[in-house]
């Protein structure tokens, strides 16, 4: 973990945030994944805290703020250009539509650190002390690369159904593997994720995309836990569906873009949808020859409408869905560069997105025959 004092150094706005909340006579401590964060020696997205302040005593101590989660416990603090958002420690009631509990009553920190989601993110830190706090066994899953849910997980992913995928998203991010007893309980109601909505699962899934180190190895995962079929069932055909072996060694449609995902480092969100979508029109345009010769005519087309429904479905931006679905389509535009006309590689190369297509070009050759060369 990095020196505490350094905190201090790197998020000073944070500290007078808790300081102003002790001065009034509050408790105040870090909650949540900025401390799992810390205690990884990861730099946070976001600084949480937690407080038996109520949201009204919040409102009043500071000059900005948004009630963006009050029903909730939850107000937003702006200081300078930075936000932060101040729960009161809260037990949730009955949670009824698989995304948010019907209501919250006041709590202890312990209380409040039971009914998270995961052990990893249920640590708090105590801003002027610096000790960690620890109700669920969060210090030692850390330590040992374990994500279990707190509690009964079945119970966890009935509340928010999303929990589920986001176990898929910490493990693959942190290189961490899922606890026994939560993955079954992930496999046993992955349906149950076809019931939120989908702006929700597309935001977990992208950030599972382009913040795994090996995207492709995620993706695996999603599939043994089930809930694959949910979000992306037409990518299921691409298991086992075979390619010739003198083009593809590494084997069938699945592999390789396994591998194709698990190449890319630090993917922009187009280029890590175009990668995994650009061979998901091959299954459906497989034929086999009379002299066993395998064909795939038309796949990148094909796939280009696929990817487009897809996208659509999952409510995708416009300019995003265009520019993957142009990914997918022209893929296979460089096996041709050298007869092309110079007019014709004149504006291939004008493209505003010619570097993921070049990215993709190169990573689906060394995933496949090895040849790089147009």
């Amino acid at each position: 973990m990095t020196a505490f004092s350094d905190h201090r150094k790197t998020h000073p706005a944070a500290f007078r945030l808790s300081e102003t909340l002790r001065e009034a006579g509050f408790e105040v401590l870090f909650a949540g994944g900025c401390v799992r964060d810390w205690l990884l020696g990861r730099a946070p997205k976001d600084i949480d805290l937690a407080s038996d302040a109520t949201p009204d005593q919040v409102e009043a101590l500071f000059e900005r703020t948004h009630a963006l989660g009050k029903a909730f416990g939850v107000i937003q603090v702006m200081m300078g250009e930075e936000a932060f958002e101040v729960t009161t420690f809260r037990r949730d009631l009955d949670y009824t539509d698989g995304r948010r509990p019907a209501g919250i009553e006041p709590s202890s920190p312990e209380e409040d650190a039971r009914r998270r989601d995961f052990t990893i993110n249920g640590l708090f830190l105590d801003p002027f002390s610096g000790e960690v706090i620890d109700f669920v066994g969060g210090q030692a899953d850390l330590n040992h690369g374990v994500i279990r849910a707190i509690g009964d997980p079945a119970e966890r992913f009935r509340e928010d159904h999303l929990r589920m995928l986001r176990a898929v998203r910490f493990a693959a991010v942190l290189g961490f593997e899922i606890e026994p007893e939560t993955r079954k309980a992930i496999r046993a109601r992955a349906g149950d994720l076809g019931r939120i909505s989908v702006e929700r699962i597309r935001v977990e899934f992208v950030r599972l995309l382009t913040e795994s180190a090996r995207p492709g190895d995620a993706l695996e995962l999603l599939e043994a836990c089930g809930l694959l079929e949910v979000i992306l069932p037409e990518f299921l055909a691409l298991k086992g569906c075979e390619q010739p072996p003198e083009w593809h060694p590494e084997g069938d449609v699945w592999t390789h873009t396994v591998m194709m995902l698990n190449s890319l480092q630090t993917p922009s969100a187009r280029l890590a949808l175009g990668v995994l979508l650009h061979d998901i029109g091959k299954p459906a345009t497989r034929t086999v020859d009379a002299d066993g010769r395998i064909r795939f005519m038309g796949h990148a087309q094909v796939g280009a409408r696929m990817a487009d429904r897809w996208m659509r479905k999952m409510k995708f931006s416009n300019a995003l869905r265009e520019e993957v679905t142009g990914l997918v389509d022209r893929h296979m535009n460089f096996m041709n560069v050298k007869q092309m006309r110079e007019a014709t590689r004149k504006r291939m190369v004008a493209s505003p997105v010619i570097g993921d297509e070049l990215e993709l070009h190169r990573v689906d050759c060394l995933c496949s025959n090895g040849i790089t060369e147009s």
